[in-house]
This record gives structure tokens, C-alpha cells and sequence, in this order.
């Protein structure tokens, strides 16, 4: 396993486990049977930061949309740089700082780390538009 598949297989498990603490959040708001039941205008609402948190997963399976492709393609041109490596690290890491902030309700630090992802994704675009056809 190259290090970039590494670290797109830890965010895809850290995008995996994101549902869970909002989960637990409408079992406790709702209880179970709520929890299971179909949503409803007259639910209870959840906790502030149980919202932002599934906003948070939300916009990580929508990035993760594009940040696994592009290192599948590294993979599939064996292609694997210290930039393309140091690129899937800060895109793994700017997810975990998102999540954070974006839960806390920090919109300025959440945009930043949005970015941060965003530029890491870029990168490894880069990196495959320069594999010689």
C-alpha cells in the first residue's frame, strides 16, 4: 500500500465513524424509537453542535467525492511523490481540523481548513495532469 492510500483509508474510516456522535446525540434527544423513526417536522431538535457535526459529514463524503479519485489515479499511474504523500497527509488532517472547528461553530477556522483541503486536492490534480500521456 502506497502512503497516499493510507491516507485516503484513513479518511475514508474517519469520514465512515462521522455519523455516530449525531447519532448518539438524537438517540439521547429522541431516544431509540425516535431515533429509528422516519423524520418529522414535530421531532425534537438536536444539539446545536450535533447539527454542525452532520453538516461537517456531510461536506466530508462531498470532498471525499473527489479527493479518492484523484489518488486512485495516482495509484493506477504509480505515481507516489514526497509532495504527492505530503498532499494526502494535510488533506487527512485539514478533514480531522474541519470537523473540529465545524462542530464547535467556528466558521472562520472551518473555511480555512476547507481551503487547506481543497488546495491538498489540488495538488495531487496537478500532480496527474504532469504524468506524460
Amino acid at each position: 500500500m502506497t502512503r497516499e492510500l493510507f491516507w485516503l483509508t484513513l479518511t475514508v474510516i474517519l469520514t465512515g465513524l462521522l455519523w455516530v456522535p449525531y447519532i448518539i446525540n438524537r438517540i439521547m434527544v429522541r431516544g431509540v424509537s425516535g431515533a429509528l423513526a422516519n423524520p418529522s417536522r414535530n421531532d425534537k431538535p438536536q444539539a446545536e453542535w450535533a447539527n454542525r457535526l452532520m453538516f461537517a459529514h456531510d461536506n466530508a463524503v462531498e470532498n471525499l467525492i473527489v479527493f479518492a479519485p484523484l489518488v486512485l489515479i495516482l495509484n493506477a499511474a504509480d505515481v507516489s511523490t514526497p509532495t504527492t504523500v505530503l498532499a494526502c497527509a494535510v488533506y487527512f488532517w485539514s478533514r480531522v481540523v474541519h470537523l473540529i472547528v465545524y462542530t464547535l461553530g467556528l466558521p472562520i477556522f472551518r473555511t480555512l481548513a476547507f481551503v487547506v483541503g481543497f488546495i491538498a486536492q489540488a495538488v495531487l490534480a496537478v500532480a496527474i495532469l504532469r504524468i506524460p500521456v
